[in-house]
Protein backbone atom coordinates (compact mmCIF):
# COMPACT_ATOMS: atom_id res chain seq x y z
CA UNK A 1 0.00 0.00 0.00
CA UNK A 2 1.29 3.27 -1.01
CA UNK A 3 1.52 6.34 1.56
CA UNK A 4 -0.82 8.99 1.25
CA UNK A 5 0.65 12.38 1.15
CA UNK A 6 0.10 14.81 3.74
CA UNK A 7 -2.61 16.81 4.00
CA UNK A 8 -1.61 20.88 3.69
CA UNK A 9 -4.19 21.03 7.01
CA UNK A 10 -2.26 18.39 8.96
CA UNK A 11 1.46 20.04 8.62
CA UNK A 12 1.31 22.41 11.61
CA UNK A 13 -1.21 20.13 14.51
CA UNK A 14 0.96 19.83 17.51
CA UNK A 15 0.81 15.84 16.39
CA UNK A 16 2.61 16.43 13.06
CA UNK A 17 5.45 18.33 14.88
CA UNK A 18 8.85 16.38 15.46
CA UNK A 19 9.08 15.15 18.87
CA UNK A 20 12.30 17.28 21.39
CA UNK A 21 12.90 15.09 23.51
CA UNK A 22 12.78 12.29 21.21
CA UNK A 23 16.54 10.75 20.90
CA UNK A 24 17.40 10.84 17.28
CA UNK A 25 18.31 7.58 15.87
CA UNK A 26 21.85 6.24 15.04
CA UNK A 27 22.30 3.97 12.44
CA UNK A 28 24.05 1.31 13.79
CA UNK A 29 27.90 0.70 12.95
CA UNK A 30 29.60 -2.15 11.92
CA UNK A 31 33.35 -2.90 13.57
CA UNK A 32 35.61 -5.59 12.63
CA UNK A 33 39.04 -6.18 15.25
CA UNK A 34 41.74 -8.46 13.85
CA UNK A 35 44.42 -8.88 16.28
CA UNK A 36 47.06 -10.93 15.73
CA UNK A 37 47.27 -12.58 19.25
CA UNK A 38 45.11 -15.54 20.85
CA UNK A 39 44.07 -14.57 23.86
CA UNK A 40 45.48 -11.05 25.21
CA UNK A 41 44.02 -8.79 22.56
CA UNK A 42 40.68 -10.44 21.95
CA UNK A 43 40.15 -10.07 25.35
CA UNK A 44 40.90 -7.19 25.77
CA UNK A 45 38.74 -5.66 23.10
CA UNK A 46 35.98 -8.20 24.10
CA UNK A 47 35.79 -5.78 27.53
CA UNK A 48 35.43 -2.79 24.59
CA UNK A 49 32.63 -4.94 22.70
CA UNK A 50 30.63 -5.82 26.72
CA UNK A 51 30.64 -2.05 27.59
CA UNK A 52 29.34 -0.97 24.30
CA UNK A 53 26.76 -3.29 23.55
CA UNK A 54 25.23 -2.81 27.36
CA UNK A 55 24.52 0.82 26.91
CA UNK A 56 23.80 0.48 23.17
CA UNK A 57 22.59 -2.32 22.00
CA UNK A 58 22.17 -2.59 19.09
CA UNK A 59 24.06 0.72 17.92
CA UNK A 60 27.04 -0.87 16.96
CA UNK A 61 28.11 -4.55 16.04
CA UNK A 62 31.97 -5.24 17.04
CA UNK A 63 32.92 -8.49 15.41
CA UNK A 64 36.58 -9.59 16.81
CA UNK A 65 39.07 -12.30 15.08
CA UNK A 66 41.95 -13.86 17.02
CA UNK A 67 44.69 -14.71 14.68
CA UNK A 68 47.13 -16.99 16.67
CA UNK A 69 50.86 -16.27 17.02
CA UNK A 70 53.31 -16.21 14.05
CA UNK A 71 51.46 -14.17 11.58
CA UNK A 72 53.59 -11.41 10.41
CA UNK A 73 52.32 -7.68 10.40
CA UNK A 74 52.10 -7.92 6.47
CA UNK A 75 49.61 -11.36 6.52
CA UNK A 76 47.43 -10.22 9.17
CA UNK A 77 45.93 -7.18 7.08
CA UNK A 78 45.66 -9.49 4.17
CA UNK A 79 43.70 -11.94 6.96
CA UNK A 80 41.86 -8.79 7.86
CA UNK A 81 40.37 -8.17 4.43
CA UNK A 82 39.59 -11.95 3.76
CA UNK A 83 37.71 -11.92 6.96
CA UNK A 84 35.61 -8.80 5.47
CA UNK A 85 34.96 -10.41 2.08
CA UNK A 86 33.52 -13.54 3.86
CA UNK A 87 30.96 -11.22 5.80
CA UNK A 88 30.10 -9.57 3.17
CA UNK A 89 31.91 -6.91 2.80
CA UNK A 90 29.24 -5.81 5.79
CA UNK A 91 32.42 -3.91 8.11
CA UNK A 92 32.65 -0.18 8.22
CA UNK A 93 35.60 -0.12 9.71
CA UNK A 94 38.21 -2.68 10.28
CA UNK A 95 40.94 -2.82 12.98
CA UNK A 96 43.83 -4.43 12.77
CA UNK A 97 45.60 -5.01 15.85
CA UNK A 98 49.17 -5.72 15.89
CA UNK A 99 52.58 -5.22 17.88
CA UNK A 100 56.06 -4.43 16.35
CA UNK A 101 57.82 -7.63 18.39
CA UNK A 102 60.72 -8.40 16.56
CA UNK A 103 59.42 -8.21 12.58
CA UNK A 104 61.58 -6.85 10.54
CA UNK A 105 61.24 -2.45 10.29
CA UNK A 106 59.79 -2.96 6.71
CA UNK A 107 57.71 -5.33 7.32
CA UNK A 108 55.96 -3.06 10.26
CA UNK A 109 55.76 0.02 8.41
CA UNK A 110 54.58 -1.73 5.19
CA UNK A 111 51.09 -3.32 7.23
CA UNK A 112 50.19 0.40 8.29
CA UNK A 113 50.90 1.40 4.49
CA UNK A 114 48.59 -1.64 3.10
CA UNK A 115 45.82 -0.37 5.90
CA UNK A 116 46.22 2.83 3.94
CA UNK A 117 45.93 1.38 0.31
CA UNK A 118 42.80 -0.73 1.32
CA UNK A 119 40.68 2.21 2.77
CA UNK A 120 38.09 3.33 0.33
CA UNK A 121 34.78 5.60 0.43
CA UNK A 122 33.45 2.64 2.08
CA UNK A 123 35.65 1.03 4.37
CA UNK A 124 38.51 1.95 6.32
CA UNK A 125 41.22 -0.17 7.03
CA UNK A 126 42.80 1.03 10.50
CA UNK A 127 46.26 -0.25 11.59
CA UNK A 128 46.64 -0.05 15.46
CA UNK A 129 50.10 -1.39 15.81
CA UNK A 130 52.09 -1.15 18.53
CA UNK A 131 55.93 -0.37 19.05
CA UNK A 132 56.79 -2.53 20.85
CA UNK A 133 53.71 -4.29 22.50
CA UNK A 134 50.32 -3.69 22.91
CA UNK A 135 51.83 -3.81 26.92
CA UNK A 136 53.23 -0.47 26.30
CA UNK A 137 49.36 1.01 25.52
CA UNK A 138 48.26 -0.57 28.98
CA UNK A 139 51.25 1.02 30.75
CA UNK A 140 50.46 4.50 29.36
CA UNK A 141 46.96 4.47 31.58
CA UNK A 142 49.02 5.15 34.18
CA UNK A 143 51.66 7.51 33.16
CA UNK A 144 53.32 8.96 30.16
CA UNK A 145 56.75 8.19 29.11
CA UNK A 146 58.85 7.77 26.52
CA UNK A 147 61.53 5.46 27.33
CA UNK A 148 62.94 2.77 24.63
CA UNK A 149 62.34 -0.04 26.89
CA UNK A 150 61.99 -3.95 25.81
CA UNK A 151 58.31 -5.28 25.69
CA UNK A 152 59.54 -7.46 28.37
CA UNK A 153 60.10 -4.39 31.15
CA UNK A 154 56.74 -3.73 30.68
CA UNK A 155 55.41 -6.84 32.75
CA UNK A 156 56.97 -6.01 36.09
CA UNK A 157 55.95 -2.47 35.52
CA UNK A 158 52.20 -2.96 35.07
CA UNK A 159 52.83 -5.27 38.21
CA UNK A 160 53.43 -2.61 40.16
CA UNK A 161 50.55 -0.19 38.77
CA UNK A 162 48.17 -3.06 39.24
CA UNK A 163 48.66 -4.05 42.47
CA UNK A 164 49.18 -7.46 41.05
CA UNK A 165 50.64 -10.05 39.11
CA UNK A 166 50.34 -8.52 35.22
CA UNK A 167 49.91 -11.93 32.90
CA UNK A 168 49.41 -11.99 29.47
CA UNK A 169 46.06 -13.62 28.38
CA UNK A 170 44.74 -11.84 31.80
CA UNK A 171 40.92 -11.52 30.96
CA UNK A 172 39.85 -9.00 33.73
CA UNK A 173 42.71 -6.40 32.01
CA UNK A 174 39.65 -3.88 30.21
CA UNK A 175 38.09 -3.63 33.58
CA UNK A 176 40.78 -2.86 35.41
CA UNK A 177 42.47 -0.20 33.44
CA UNK A 178 39.31 1.22 32.29
CA UNK A 179 38.99 3.87 34.79
CA UNK A 180 42.22 5.35 33.38
CA UNK A 181 41.05 5.19 29.62
CA UNK A 182 41.42 9.09 29.08
CA UNK A 183 44.54 9.24 30.27
CA UNK A 184 45.85 6.31 28.14
CA UNK A 185 44.70 8.50 24.83
CA UNK A 186 46.13 11.73 25.93
CA UNK A 187 49.36 9.80 26.98
CA UNK A 188 49.52 7.78 24.11
CA UNK A 189 48.63 11.48 21.82
CA UNK A 190 51.42 12.85 22.95
CA UNK A 191 53.32 10.15 22.44
CA UNK A 192 52.41 10.36 18.52
CA UNK A 193 53.59 13.93 18.74
CA UNK A 194 56.91 13.22 20.12
CA UNK A 195 57.47 11.21 16.96
CA UNK A 196 55.68 13.06 14.41
CA UNK A 197 57.04 12.22 11.01
CA UNK A 198 58.36 8.87 11.66
CA UNK A 199 57.78 5.78 10.18
CA UNK A 200 56.33 3.39 12.93
CA UNK A 201 59.32 1.16 12.95
CA UNK A 202 61.10 3.81 13.89
CA UNK A 203 58.67 5.33 16.93
CA UNK A 204 60.02 3.56 20.19
CA UNK A 205 57.91 3.71 22.16
CA UNK A 206 54.75 4.71 20.76
CA UNK A 207 51.05 3.40 19.69
CA UNK A 208 47.75 3.85 17.64
CA UNK A 209 45.41 1.75 19.83
CA UNK A 210 44.02 4.81 20.98
CA UNK A 211 42.55 5.68 17.92
CA UNK A 212 39.50 3.22 18.10
CA UNK A 213 38.56 4.76 21.60
CA UNK A 214 38.58 7.73 19.74
CA UNK A 215 36.42 6.61 17.34
CA UNK A 216 33.80 5.11 19.82
CA UNK A 217 33.81 7.59 22.47
CA UNK A 218 30.60 8.87 21.79
CA UNK A 219 29.59 5.33 23.10
CA UNK A 220 31.96 5.75 26.26
CA UNK A 221 31.66 8.87 27.67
Amino acid sequence: MSKKPEKKSDRNKAWKRPRRDRSRLINPEYHLIVAEGEKTEPQYFEGLKNEINNKYPGRIDIHIEGIGQGSNTKALVEKAKDIQSRYDNCFQHIWVVFDKDDFPAEHFNEAVTRCNELSNGEITYHALWSNQCIELWFLLHFSYFDSDLHREEYFPKLTQRLGSEYKKNRDDIYSVLRDHLEDAIQNSKRLMDFHKGEAPANCTPATAVYEIFEKLWVYLK
